[in-house]
């Protein structure tokens, strides 16, 4: 090899490293978003749900979050904890994803939320938020979006004492979050429990629970149930005469359109309590539900609601820290301050990075055309924080910093 071989082929090894950094450099400006959901199983279609509302978020962006490319990688926690902690770990590891959302169910969400904070990676929940998160394990990397999980059922309890019912039979699952949603609607109810019945989680068959209801002879039944297993409750609920003799109750999740689609007729006239309705007269909302119909042909659902709301407070943070996702400081005080449009109208965050906002009292109707959906009544907490706000110390550990 001649002299002047060998230093050409030095020269272009020296080269290459910086003709390889280039677009190394440009890909980390990419905005890689988790979507880690359960997408299996008979709860997958409110993850659709949720993704569709993420979906149509970036569409109405552009396809630029905050002005940045943005790639959504989806992985399935398959309702399972330690699922979720692996197909997290390689979200984080391997895909490199700055941000996590979509999760829907508090267990799993219990299991990623250490892994995030320590990898600091920002957190952005759009469903139920578990009470640590919002007490004493609050951390700069978690922002809830959606709602904690004992809000709405505080609401409910409230509605429960101002109609003054007396005897309230109280249905939950047994897991981490039915057990906080009942402790939520007991913080706020001041009559009698009539009993209390913890099912377990996936459970279809509800005549032993049913026989109990009816033998205990109460005012209201609140139901916190979702998906197949309120459906089967509710059918068998009315199937049983009940809807006739008891007033049923509950959070809004457990009545929506994936609910009354399962359960038709039986469920006009019962109430729930939530932040966000189809109805909510605001221009963000109006072009939300608009926007929605005309690209998946269905009315949003809640679930869609909330992902489109996690979409739009990722748009209006990473905009507002000018796209640099490597300062992180700068993309936690934009997450907690930066006005973004909700289909809620006006948003804020709690000391916790919880929101603080207004729960409705709805009510299933059937409307002018026939179809039955949620009506809006009347407000049943405004601007209401969640309870947990005041063991949240991360407020004064910045100072201390």
């Amino acid at each position: 090899m001649t002299h002047t071989l060998r230093g050409a082929l030095r020269a272009l090894a020296i080269a290459l490293p910086a003709v390889v950094a280039l677009p190394v450099a440009q890909a980390q400006e990419k905005l890689r978003i988790g979507f880690l959901s359960t997408l299996t199983g008979p709860i997958s279609g409110l993850a659709v749900d949720m993704q569709d509302g993420f979906n149509l978020g970036i569409k109405q962006a552009g396809g630029r979050l905050g002005g940045l490319e943005t790639e959504l990688i989806v992985a399935d926690d398959q309702q399972n904890p330690d699922t979720g902690k692996q197909v997290f770990d390689k979200l984080v590891k391997k895909d490199r994803v700055q941000i996590v959302t979509g999760t829907l169910f508090t267990n799993v969400m219990n299991a990623i939320g250490p892994i995030a904070f320590r990898e600091k990676v920002f957190f952005v929940n759009a469903n139920n938020g578990p009470a640590p998160f919002a007490g004493e394990q609050c951390n700069p990397f978690y922002f809830n979006v959606a709602w904690q999980g004992e809000t709405p059922a505080e609401a409910m309890g409230k509605y429960a004492s101002d109609k003054a019912l007396k005897n309230v039979y109280l249905v939950a699952p047994n897991f981490p979050a039915g057990q906080a949603n009942v402790a939520g609607f007991r913080r706020f109810y001041k009559g009698g429990i009539a009993g209390e019945t913890f099912v377990k989680l996936g459970q279809l068959d509800f005549s032993v629970e049913i026989g109990q209801i009816r033998s205990a002879k109460p005012d209201a039944v609140y139901v916190y149930l979702f998906g197949g297993m309120a459906v089967n409750f509710l059918k068998q609920f009315h199937q049983a005469g009940l809807t006739k003799e008891t007033q049923l109750i509950g959070p809004g999740f457990g009545f929506d359109d994936d609910t009354i689609r399962g359960v038709g007729d039986a469920l006009v006239g019962s109430l729930n309590a939530w932040w966000w309705n189809r109805d909510l007269d605001n221009p963000q909302n109006r072009k939300f539900v608009a926007d929605y119909q005309a690209e998946y042909k269905r009315p949003p659902s809640l679930y869609a609601a909330q992902g489109y709301d996690a979409a739009m407070l990722i748009h209006a943070a990473v905009h507002a820290a000018g796209g640099k996702l490597g300062d992180k400081d700068a993309l936690r005080r934009a997450f907690a301050t930066a006005p973004f449009k909700s289909v809620r109208g006006d948003f804020k965050f709690g000391s916790n990075q919880n929101p603080v906002m207004t729960y409705y009292l709805r009510q299933v109707v059937k409307d002018p055309q026939g179809n039955i959906t949620n009506k809006t009544i009347a407000p049943l907490l405004p601007n209401h924080a969640d309870a947990y706000a005041g063991a949240c110390r991360m407020a004064e550990a910045a100072k201390a910093r």
